[in-house]
């Protein structure tokens, strides 16, 4: 009973917030359309998801120290991947980056609208042609000094342990010459279990490393950049677990 009450509390939350955060962004659209690296757009968006995080009370969401001095010139973010909850709790990071994510995300109401006036990034699974269009988006951020956020697995980890990952962000990485930044996320894969509309509790945190530079490197190096990557991320998943919050 009790879980039923937080979940109708939980999405009656979400409707209001996100309906008012559409009210209130409508008047500065026209200066968020004219701004090439929607850096406003996704500003305001990310702020409207850490209201919806702030009022579901099963869910604490936040960044640990410590935090990198400063970003990249270009920036690559990788993050693991456990929960949908994930977006809402790297909203918390201090700084405005574009999501990559499946084009299916798009549609959702609410949550494609805002997805779209942020400026993320579509891609169609399986296609060619959208991974191709997407990668050149991502290019157009990351040439503007917009960081772009990669899950290198694709998808979800059923088990919480980090799946193969995938050669996108590492090949764009090369080809701008941006650094790496791998971050570690934990405490979400409990927040909104597969077919279960109740929210559970929720104590997510993230732990970012330190930038790993590509500046000399070429496609040749993709395989050792990947997997120099993926050592970094495992390693702050580790720190994590250590600190109590897996």
């Amino acid at each position: 009973m009790a879980r039923s009450l937080l979940g109708i509390w939980t999405w009656f939350a979400f409707g209001f917030v996100s309906t008012f955060g559409y009210f209130i962004t409508i008047f500065v659209l026209p200066i968020i359309v004219l701004d090439p690296s929607r850096k406003l757009g996704g500003q305001m968006i990310r702020f409207w998801g850490r209201c919806m995080v702030a009022a579901v009370p099963a869910w604490k969401m936040r960044y640990l120290d410590p935090m990198p001095e400063r970003l990249p010139e270009r920036c690559v973010c990788i993050s693991n991947h456990c929960s949908n909850v994930d977006p809402f709790l790297l909203a918390h990071l201090p700084w405005e980056m574009k999501f990559l994510a499946k084009s299916t995300l798009f549609k959702i109401p609410s949550v494609g609208w805002g997805m779209v006036i942020a400026g993320d990034i579509s891609v169609v699974r399986g296609s060619a042609k959208s991974i191709k269009a997407a990668m050149k988006k991502a290019s157009f951020y990351l040439q503007r000094g917009m960081p772009v956020l990669f899950f290198p697995e694709g998808t979800r980890s059923k088990t919480g342990d980090l799946l193969p990952f995938k050669d996108g962000a590492f090949r764009l990485a090369i080809e701008n010459q941006a650094d790496i930044l791998p971050m570690a996320v934990a405490g979400t894969r409990g927040a909104l279990k597969k077919g279960d509309w109740r929210p559970g509790k929720a104590e997510g945190v993230i732990l970012v490393g330190e930038p790993i530079s590509t500046a000399g490197m070429s496609v040749k190096n993709l395989k050792d950049l990947k997997a120099t990557s993926r050592a970094a991320v495992t390693a702050l998943k580790q720190e994590l677990n250590e600190r109590g919050h897996f």
